[in-house]
């Protein structure tokens, strides 16, 4: 069998200068639904950004007075990035997305060519067994809950998704890309005299992405696998007779392949 080679599955990279504004990169985010960004100096790449540490940098008490626009990427760049060469086989992928969400494509001089996401690898992998080998424990919320309790949570237990429910049922998703963006929303918009008191008043279901997609528990595997590229999701929830019982996640399934 044909060895399929990075080259092959890699998409465009999506990057960002270490000297441009948060704003900028949230933008870029939610626009080309991508998480993380690939920050780069001077042609060269340096680490990457994601929402959870940009919703940390804008949510900080040390950055409580500033204007996101204010603060530079460099701020929130993690330099413990991983990286491939184009010419190498997907398999060694495996292992690496499972502890990454995002692998960094190199060539030899080192110069920036492409990426590879768990959603690039499950185009051309499929995964093994039914939904219940792959589904994980979904982390809820109430819709009634306040932001800064949710983005706690997210920050003390480093979770990045929440399933938000409402009378047991499933009404919508929050994630670090909606906390992010209501912070720096919210930011823009409040005089500094008033954020401290507003935003204790801001709810999850203020923030939340909804209606959301949801499957059966029943649903083959692939159903969920063609949904998540379709939507360009990273989890799905999963139901039993409309109640919650877990999250297939793109890392769960990468896990089986």
């Amino acid at each position: 069998m044909k060895t399929i080679t990075i080259q092959e599955i890699m998409s465009k990279p999506v990057h960002i200068a270490k000297s441009a504004k948060l704003t900028e990169a949230l933008d870029k985010m939610i626009e080309q639904r991508a998480d993380p960004l690939i920050v780069t100096n001077n042609g060269e790449v340096i680490g990457t950004v994601s929402r959870k540490s940009i919703a940390e940098k804008i949510g900080s008490k040390h950055s409580s007075n500033l204007a996101p626009a204010a603060v530079h990427v460099a701020a929130c760049t993690e330099d413990d990035f991983t990286s491939a060469y184009p010419d190498q086989g997907i398999e060694i992928l495996i292992p690496l997305l499972q502890h990454h969400k995002m692998v960094v494509v190199l060539d030899k001089s080192h110069n920036l060519v492409g990426q590879v996401t768990g959603g690039d690898l499950l185009k051309v992998l499929e995964p093994r067994g039914d939904i219940d080998d792959v589904i994980e424990d979904a982390c809820t919320i109430q819709a009634d809950e306040r932001v800064v309790h949710l983005r706690r949570r997210m920050v003390d237990d480093n979770i990045n998704k929440f399933v938000v429910t409402e009378g047991g049922e499933v009404i919508g998703m929050v994630t670090e890309t909606d906390v992010a963006r209501a912070m720096v929303a919210f930011k823009e918009v409040v005089e500094d005299r008033h954020q401290d008191h507003r935003i204790r008043n801001l709810l999850v279901r203020d923030i939340m992405s909804s209606p959301v997609i949801a499957l059966e528990r029943t649903a083959p595997l692939k159903s969920v696998v063609d949904l998540m590229l379709k939507k360009n999701v990273s989890a799905i929830p999963i139901t039993e007779e409309r109640k919650l019982v877990g999250l297939v996640t793109r890392t769960s399934l990468v896990l089986t392949l």
